[in-house]
């Protein structure tokens, strides 16, 4: 992270840029990516957010893997400060139908990944394991919908617990990019950051086996009934959707460059900003009994 940040520096001179944390100490930071409950992290990276005054007028954010749909939950249930364009590489929107796989040397990964093997639905995984809240199983929709306790929500899935607010925050975006690694191999299926997920099998109670076929973004329910704003967004031009070529994060020059160029540095008024946050203050104080 702090390599592609003295990248975008250089890209856009005197750019103030943030970077989310959970934990100041790296280790736990790391940790906080495999375990932790996904609905109070968010909650805590809002808090966070709202105390940055450079941000007090708005950003343009960057979500890398399962950190983009993260930043879309923020949008959704917070965005205060708003965030005007959102980019996403290789994050799973629509979810993963299989844990994600780990590198020999990623301890954190492996003991999550053994962990949830156990059961993803079951309440300690939804409470405890970062991967078990985004995983949608198209062979368990019912299981998927009555006990998770983040993607569905943030999908609108859950027709008994609409949210208007995530489509009208959502549906606020200046851009919404969504890039796809083409030969992603740790998302499965890939196409989630895309929004695409694999179909629910057909002859599932008959035990037969079936070719997966993806649904893809705009024959989604979610799109097509405009549950998040999705569909607002992309029938306005909002929704740009990105191929990056080679495997899960492996970002090149080619993949990151042209969208943060574009997307990315929005001149702001530091004064103003200040200015503003300074008036937000007083009025806050003057609230007070």
């Amino acid at each position: 992270m702090l390599q592609f940040m003295s990248l975008i520096k250089e890209m856009h001179p005197g750019i103030f840029i943030h970077s989310v944390y959970l934990n100041e100490t790296l280790k736990d930071d790391e940790r906080a990516g495999f375990f932790g409950n996904v609905n109070e992290q968010i909650s805590t990276v809002a808090e966070q957010l709202a105390s940055v005054i450079e941000l007090q007028g708005g950003f343009d954010a960057i979500g890398f893997s399962q950190g983009g749909q993260f930043l879309r939950a923020y949008i959704e249930r917070y965005n205060t400060p708003p965030i005007h364009n959102l980019i996403t590489f290789g994050s799973q929107h629509m979810g993963v139908s299989d844990l994600p796989l780990c590198r020999p040397w990623d301890l954190f990964c492996q003991l999550a990944r053994r962990a949830a093997r156990g059961g993803v639905y079951t309440e300690w995984a939804q409470e405890n394991l970062v991967q078990a809240q985004y995983f949608r199983d198209p062979e368990q929709l019912d299981s998927y919908l009555a006990h998770n306790t983040f993607l569905a929500s943030i999908n609108n899935e859950v027709r008994e617990a609409h949210n208007k607010t995530y489509a009208a925050n959502l549906a606020s975006l200046n851009t919404l990019v969504l890039a796809i690694f083409s030969q992603d191999k740790t998302v499965v299926p890939k196409e989630s950051a895309w929004f695409g997920s694999y179909d629910a099998p057909k002859n599932a109670s008959a035990g037969l086996e079936e070719e997966k076929t993806i649904v893809p973004m705009r024959l989604q329910p979610l799109y097509k009934n405009d549950w998040i704003g999705l569909r607002t967004l992309d029938e306005r031009g909002g929704v740009v959707l990105e191929t990056c070529e080679g495997e899960h994060m492996h970002l090149s020059d080619e993949c990151w460059r042209p969208l943060v160029q574009r997307f990315v540095g929005e001149v702001v008024d530091r004064e103003e900003t200040y200015r503003v946050a300074a008036a937000q203050e007083v009025l806050r104080v003057q609230r007070l009994p």
